[in-house]
C-alpha cells in the first residue's frame, strides 16, 4: 500500500486514539488496528504503535504533573510494581489460556459501564489522603502489580482499569487518578519501546508522523480532561469499555 494512504488511514486514528487514552485510557484499541488496516504487519504495527503511544503519552503525563495532577509516591509505586509484574503476565499467558480471561471480562465489562454511568460510579472528591502515606504506598504497589501481570497476559484497556482503580478504591480524585494512570502507562510503554528499538520493530516513516499526530491528540485530550473533569471522562470510559467489549466479541468469533 502507498505510504500516501497509509498516513490517511493511521495518522486521523492515532490521533483520536490519544485525544481518547489521554482521557479515559484504552487508546491502543483504537491505535493498533488501525496500522493492521493500513497494511503494516502485525510485528511492525506493535512496534510502531508504540513509539507514537510513547511520544502522545509523554505530553498527557506532562500536562497532568503541570497541573498538579499527580501523586509521585503513588504513581512510582505502582510503576515499580508494575515493571516486575507485566513480565510475569507474559510468562502466564505462555501457561494459561486466554480464553478464560476473556470470558471473565465479558461479565465485568457491562457491570463496569452501568456503575460508571450511575452518579456514584466515579469519586470526585479526594479520599486517598485519608490514608496514610504508607497505605498509599501499599495500595498503589498492589494496583500496580494486578495491572501490571494484566498487562503483561492480555492487555487492552490497561490504562482504563488504572483510573479505575486510582479514584475507586484508593480514593485519589479523578484528575489525579488519571495522572497517576498516564505516569505507570508511560513507564511500562518506554520499557516496551526500548526492546522493539533493539529489535529493529519500528517503521519510522510511519512511526514519527503517526506520533506528532498522537501528540496532538493528547495534549487536546488531557486539556479537555483537565478542564472539564467528570462531563468528559464518564461518556468516554463508557465509550471504551464498548470498545474493549466488541474488540472481545470480534477476537473470540471471527
Amino acid at each position: 500500500m502507498d505510504i500516501f494512504i497509509q498516513l490517511l488511514i493511521i495518522c486521523p486514528l492515532v490521533f483520536f486514539a490519544g485525544l481518547v487514552d489521554s482521557i479515559a485510557g484504552g487508546g491502543g484499541i483504537i491505535s493498533l488496528p488501525a496500522y493492521i488496516a493500513a497494511g503494516v504487519p502485525a510485528h511492525l504495527a506493535l512496534g510502531t504503535n508504540k513509539f507514537a503511544s510513547c511520544m502522545g503519552t509523554s505530553v498527557a503525563t506532562f500536562r497532568f504533573i503541570k497541573n498538579g495532577k499527580l501523586h509521585i509516591t503513588a504513581a512510582l509505586s505502582a510503576v515499580s510494581a508494575a515493571l516486575i509484574a507485566s513480565p510475569l503476565g507474559a510468562l502466564l499467558a505462555l501457561r494459561v489460556s486466554e480464553a478464560f480471561l476473556r470470558y471473565v471480562l465479558l461479565g465485568l465489562l457491562p457491570v463496569l459501564a452501568f456503575f460508571i454511568l450511575s452518579k456514584k460510579g466515579f469519586r470526585e472528591d479526594d479520599a486517598a489522603s485519608k490514608h496514610s502515606r504508607s497505605a498509599i504506598i501499599r495500595l498503589s504497589l498492589a494496583a500496580g502489580f494486578c495491572i501490571g501481570m494484566y498487562d503483561g497476559f492480555f492487555g487492552p484497556g490497561t490504562g482504563t482499569f488504572l483510573i479505575l482503580i486510582f479514584n475507586i478504591i484508593i480514593g485519589f480524585d479523578l484528575l489525579t487518578a488519571s495522572g497517576n494512570a498516564k505516569a505507570v502507562n508511560l513507564a511500562s510503554n518506554l520499557a516496551a519501546l526500548i526492546t522493539f528499538l533493539l529489535s529493529g520493530a519500528i517503521l519510522f516513516r510511519l512511526a514519527v508522523p503517526a506520533a506528532l499526530f498522537g501528540i496532538a491528540g493528547n495534549y487536546i485530550g488531557a486539556g479537555l480532561a483537565l478542564k472539564k473533569g467528570a462531563r468528559i471522562i464518564r461518556p468516554l470510559f463508557v465509550v471504551v469499555l464498548a470498545l474493549l467489549l466488541a474488540k472481545l466479541l470480534f477476537d473470540m468469533f471471527a
